[in-house]
């Protein structure tokens, strides 16, 4: 059985109950060692096969599933973050169906979620924004025109902005010229509840700058919109007693 497993963002007691389960049985770890913390990996048996993805292609990855699989072992993808965000698992996902090999999915904590608790914010605040937009700048990996984030941060919605911190820069003037303004709050967040965490707080104004001087080039991710620094927001009606519900 193969398992694809989100880690979390990186603190090992921010890995689900399932999946820290599943990593304890595995025989074979198969996991992305440039975002993988090794305190995850002490987790697993001391005697599984370990093997890091990040020196590996996709063909010698598959190739180890099948491995496993003829020997009836337990298989564990370890992915960062949640697999379904940028986790590149439906590739893989496809080989297995392909080859009639069942392999279950285990959700994880993602960053973007884990930078709102340590942050104590909310995302979606009344009166100021009731969506979040999960996105990247292009890069190496295009991006499709209609989800550019001049597009996207038109909208005004809560932004989480992946793989994208070494092009900080262009992020801005493409926030700015949706017509964000300079005084939108950003934040940084830097390697997210891992033991050198940090939060670089600014506005679009200034963020390139802060950022630079800290020298942050990876493992880090941009935050922006009203909600992280609100001047005002509506009251939940949810707890409110002029407020009729179903359920509370």
């Amino acid at each position: 059985m193969i398992y694809f497993i989100g880690a979390g963002p990186g603190a090992p007691d921010l890995i689900t109950v399932r999946g820290m389960k599943y990593l304890q049985a595995a025989d074979v770890v198969i996991y992305a060692g440039s975002l993988i913390t090794p305190e995850i990996l002490q987790l697993c048996r001391p005697d599984a096969k370990f093997l890091n993805s990040a020196k590996m292609t996709f063909e010698e990855v598959t190739a180890e599933f099948l491995k496993a699989e003829k020997a009836n072992l337990i298989t564990a993808r370890l992915h960062s973050g949640d697999p379904a965000i940028y986790g590149t698992i439906r590739e893989q996902a496809d080989f297995l169906t392909e080859r009639g090999i069942d392999f279950e999915v285990v959700p994880g904590v993602s960053s973007f979620l884990a930078a709102a608790a340590a942050l104590k914010t909310e995302l979606t605040l009344p009166g100021v924004t009731q969506s979040v937009v999960i996105t990247r700048h292009a890069g190496r990996t295009p991006v499709p025109e209609r989800e550019s984030l001049k597009n996207l941060a038109a909208h005004g919605t809560t932004l989480c902005i992946f793989l994208s911190i070494k092009m900080i820069g262009e992020v801005v003037e493409e926030l700015l010229a949706a017509g964000l303004k300079k005084t939108t709050p950003v934040v940084v967040a830097v390697c997210v509840s891992r033991g050198n965490e940090n939060f670089i707080h600014g506005t679009l104004e200034n963020i390139v700058e802060l950022v630079n001087a800290e020298n942050v080039s990876k493992t880090a991710l941009i935050l922006v919109g009203e909600s992280f620094d609100p001047q005002s927001y509506e009251e939940s009606k949810l707890y409110s007693a002029n407020f009729s519900h179903m359920y509370r």
